[in-house]
């Protein structure tokens, strides 16, 4: 008989208009990595949030070795030795990294909080792990990759055995990446089991025991990962074969649609220059790709360029109008689309319905307005046209609200409003971040499908693949400079890397128009 850990039986969970997890069975071994993996809004984080006890299930039981257990919340599930990585973390941000560790499971003392010994256990599991924190660093100061592994100590302060990953190297960089595939195989030597969404199937080949698909709600199968393919993977996930390979028609190269020049832009805490006078152009019928890791500058050049903050020196020329120190929606008046870095914060109001974000850029417009009251019927019906065109999926339609809605259709539903805009230029940061490889080859084809029709595009991506496959020509960024210009047909991955890592610099190599 198998040693399962963690079984949930016929766990079922509906929403208004929708059937999160219908009637599935999922069996987690002691010591393993399992994998789970569908699309986005397959329900694969409904389904650990059943486990974690965000969510009670409405039928379905669960099991520890064997034992039928009632999980009512996060604390019973912490009882049980069940810690779960949210996708989105749960910090508190003005906090330090040791008060978001202990938070609620302080030790204290005649009513005293005891951080002394908190401390010492804390810095103790960061060596041991290799999961090295500041602990007195505050979380809206650190990088993402820190605020993982501050997650990640959460669990092991509370010796949570059973360990739950939601899509963990969505905002990683490689390397981070790498780091967290070994904290996991040392997890398992230890005996500690876990359950790990994701949806990229080379990491799931790299490091999982077993992979369970989910699909439109629906256990499609479990099977070993020895015994299986990428390809087979993909198909049992969205139910059709996917392309891999990004398809690109010969490039039509126009006028220059945005032109930098010795751009500068100050860090948050002003002590240097986040950007650092770079000047570079994209024309019509191109993707540039901005590629870097995480922290060299792209946040703060993109918030520059798009308006969300103020420049130190240079220009920006958007269709030879200078855009300079225009406001937001001048900016997208003139010809700019903005798919943002963090959908939550920049790209949605999460508590407004889906069909009231669709029109955010828009609802000015005499289409949707008329003397200052907003014209409902016209937006409804924006909203199912583009709903329909983009695949956008929710419970209620154009009226669900949109915090209810997987991740991956937050992003869709933002990719559909800054297309459907037909900018000059789509500025498009991470837009394929945390997506399912079908929701991945749709959103590369609306790109590619932009830049043939005379569009340009800028990306800006931390993914290698990503970059290599859908640019025309890759400009990296490291330390607030752009320290090397490259043409995709003509780089290797590991060359990037090298400049992405600071080894190399100061390569501009002009592509062929």
């Amino acid at each position: 008989m198998e040693n399962y850990i963690i079984e949930m039986r016929n766990i079922t969970k509906k929403f208004p208009g929708v059937i999160a997890n219908d009637n599935i069975t999922l069996k987690l071994k002691q010591g393993e990595i399992h994998a789970l993996l569908g699309e986005n809004g397959a329900g694969k984080s409904t389904l650990m949030s059943v486990l974690f006890g965000l969510y009670r299930p409405d039928a379905g039981e669960i099991y520890k070795h064997g034992e039928k257990v009632d999980i009512k919340g996060p604390n019973d599930a912490n009882n049980l030795g069940i810690g779960m990585v949210h996708q989105h973390y749960k910090l508190v941000d003005i906090f330090s990294v040791l008060d978001n560790i202990i938070l609620g499971a302080e030790t204290t003392k005649y009513g005293f909080l005891q951080k002394k010994e908190a401390r010492e256990k804390v810095i103790a599991l960061s060596e041991k792990y290799k999961l090295h924190v500041d602990v007195d660093a505050i979380i809206e100061e650190i990088t993402v990759g820190m605020q993982q592994r501050v997650e990640i100590l959460k669990m092991l302060y509370r010796d949570n055995e059973i360990l739950i990953f939601d899509e963990p190297t969505a905002v990683l960089t490689p390397q981070e990446i790498e780091e967290l595939m070994e904290t996991m195989h040392g997890f398992k030597k230890e005996g500690k089991s876990i359950l790990f969404i994701t949806h990229k199937l080379n990491e799931i080949m790299t490091v999982a025991d077993r992979c369970t698909v989910l699909r439109k709600g629906k256990c499609i199968d479990t099977v070993d990962i020895k015994d299986t393919s990428i390809e087979e993977l993909s198909e049992m996930m969205v139910g059709r074969k996917v392309n891999f390979i990004v398809e690109k028609k010969p490039q039509k190269i126009g006028r220059t649609i945005l032109n930098v020049e010795k751009l500068t832009v100050a860090s948050k805490n002003h002590k240097n220059n986040a950007v650092k006078n770079i000047s570079f152009d994209v024309k019509s019928g191109e993707i540039v790709c901005l590629a870097g890791i995480e922290g060299n500058g792209q946040t703060e050049f993109v918030n520059a360029l798009t308006g969300l903050e103020k420049i130190t020196a240079g220009k920006i020329e958007l269709n030879q109008t200078d855009i300079t120190h225009m406001s937001i929606r001048k900016r997208s008046k003139v010809g700019m689309s903005h798919i943002p870095e963090d959908r939550h914060k920049f790209g949605l109001i999460l508590d407004f319905r889906l069909d009231q974000n669709l029109v955010l850029q828009r609802y000015w417009e005499p289409n949707f307005q008329k003397y200052g009251f907003i014209n409902d019927q016209a937006v409804r019906t924006y909203a199912d046209n583009l709903i329909d065109k983009y695949d956008v999926r929710s419970g209620e339609g154009a009226i669900t609200v949109v915090r209810s809605m997987s991740g991956g259709n937050q992003q869709k539903a933002i990719i559909a409003r800054e297309i459907d805009r037909n900018p000059d230029l789509l500025v498009a940061f991470q837009p394929t971040r945390g997506l399912d490889v079908g929701a991945i080859e749709y959103i590369h084809k609306q790109l590619v499908s932009q830049r043939d029709s005379g569009k340009a595009v800028l990306l800006i991506s931390l993914e290698l693949d990503e970059v290599m496959n859908v640019s025309d020509r890759i400009l990296v960024m490291y330390e607030g400079e752009i320290v090397g210009e490259f043409d995709p047909k003509k780089v290797t991955i590991q060359e990037i890397g090298l400049y992405m890592a600071g080894a190399k610099k100061d390569r501009r190599e002009k592509t062929d128009d």
